[in-house]
Formats: C-alpha cells, structure tokens, sequence
C-alpha cells in the first residue's frame, strides 16, 4: 500500500499500468536545473553594459622585425696631390727648393724693414750689409706720402760721343729717355716695371748720394755713378747711336726740371722755366758697352 505523506512538498506521480510514467501534456512548472528562457536570455543582454567597439578585443599583431643592416660600404681613398703626388726624391728636392724661398723671402723682409726703421743698434752695426742689399735695386721711396709731396717733372736726357766705322768721333744729339719711357707707357695696360721706374730710380739714386757739385757722397756714390751710365748706355744702344757699327765712347747726362703747374683756382705762383742739371761727361769702359749689347740683343 502506497502512502503518501501529505505533509512532505514532494510530489508522487502515479505510475502507469507497466510502472513507467503516464503520457501527457508536460508539466508547467520548470525544473530546478532547466535553462533560462529566451526572453529571460535577451532581458540579461539589454541590461549588461556594451563595450565600445573601439575597446574589441583585437587579434595582436605580429611583432615587427628588426631591419636587416646593409654591408658596409669601403672608403675609397683619396688620391694625393701635389707635393704628395710626386715621387720620395722629388719630394725632397721640392721641400728643399720652398725652404729656400721662404728664407729668401723672410731676409728680404727683414732687410727692408730696418731700411726704412729708424735708426737703430742694428742698422748702425749692419749698415753696410743692409744697405747692399737694398740698392740700387730695392731702394724705398716714400716721398708720396711725405708733407710735401714731389711737385716737379723730371727729364733724364742724355748724350753721347760715338766712334763711327771710319775711326771719327762724332757727338750725338740729346735724347730724353723718359720721354721714350712715357711712350712706352702710354696706351699699355700692363707697363712694365723697367718702363716706369728703372730710370727714375736710377737718377733718385745718383742725386740722393752726390751734392749740387756732383761729388760723391758716402760710400755708395760710386756705385750710383756706375749704375746711371750701365742704364743710359744700354738705352743708347737700344735706340741706335751714332748709327749701325758706331761705339759709344762717353756720356753726359742731365737733367731737366720743370714744376707742375697748379690748378686754375689756386693763387700759388711758380716758375715755369726749366732748371737743367748736367753731369761731366763720363768715358764708357768697353766692358759696360758689351753688357749692354749682350742685354740687347737677349732682349
């Protein structure tokens, strides 16, 4: 006898006629571990908090690999010029060959610096190397930037007696040789250093080392002598002379000074009459008349 126990919840049901449960509709009531509803599934996803789709999960990347280093590339090597370019002696020859320039170049320096310097231990001790040197070649003049500058012009002109072919002494006419150098000048764009100033030069020299008598004047006055009659002695055999085959047998030079005149609205007065200077003739030495035709015909 089956007895049921009204008090308990449990619920019996009857058995069917093999003991298995009777068919039916179902029952109402949910098992306890049945799953939720849809209904009940779609309330759960409209309350839960969507996340923005920029905070997806993403798939991660895959890392980045390293860059593959290039082989180095060689330096080409420079390729040496100049001194280095040339052979070991050479090399040498050439140091040697600069070295001797800078030297040269450094006594010259010095040397013109304590020819123009005051006077000093060194000039008064050395003065005679100095001052060969210096002239007649290198000779500093400075009268442009002087108080007064040199407001004259000066001709060197000069003569000659000549011996011709026949044996007879003939004397020449005077040639103005800066007038010739002038020339030369004029129209030139690139005048020559021997075309402006060898002669004047020559002749600031002659006068700086002799007095208004034409003597000599220290020790130098007998080379500026021998230097203005070499000068004037080539110029007259550059110029022809006395005619072809004629040799010059003395020289006589000289001066001629004029003032420059001054501008029109100046009310300085000065003369305008040329001042001449003449020289002593000075008899040619045969090995001055063969220095210059040896120069001239090199030239």
């Amino acid at each position: 006898m089956d007895a049921y126990d009204e008090g308990s919840r449990a619920r019996h049901l009857p058995d069917g006629p093999d003991g298995s449960l009777p068919e039916g509709p179902a029952s109402t009531d949910p098992a306890p571990d049945s799953t939720p509803s849809t209904d009940q599934e779609s309330t759960d996803q409209e309350s839960a908090p969507q996340q923005p789709a920029s905070q997806a999960p993403t798939a991660q990347a895959p890392a980045p690999q390293a860059p593959t280093a290039d082989p180095p590339v060689p330096t080409p090597t420079p390729t040496p010029t100049g001194i280095a370019s040339l052979p070991l002696r050479s090399q040498i020859v050439a140091a040697l060959a600069l070295a001797v320039v800078a030297v040269v170049a450094c006594v010259h320096l010095g040397m013109v610096f304590l020819h123009v310097a005051p006077s000093n231990t060194v000039t008064k001790q050395h003065g005679r190397a100095i001052d060969d040197w210096i002239y007649p070649e290198f000779e500093q003049n400075w009268k442009l930037f002087a108080p007064n500058p040199l407001q004259q012009n000066i001709d060197v002109q000069v003569r000659a007696q000549v011996r011709g072919a026949d044996g007879g002494i003939t004397e020449t006419g005077w040639y103005d040789l800066s007038a010739l150098d002038g020339a030369a000048i004029d129209g030139n764009l690139l005048p020559s250093h021997t075309q402006q100033n060898e002669l004047r030069r020559a002749w600031d020299f002659y006068i700086g080392t002799h007095d208004n008598e034409n003597r000599p004047v220290g020790l130098r006055g007998d080379l500026s002598q021998r230097y203005l009659r070499r000068i004037v002695v080539l110029r007259l055999d550059r110029e022809g002379a006395g005619g072809k085959g004629a040799v010059v047998e003395g020289v006589q030079v000289r001066s001629r000074t004029t003032n420059v005149p001054p501008p029109k609205w100046s009310e300085e007065k000065v003369s305008d009459t040329p001042v001449l200077r003449e020289l002593p003739w000075w008899t040619v030495p045969e090995e001055d008349v063969t220095d210059a035709r040896t120069e001239a015909s090199a030239g």
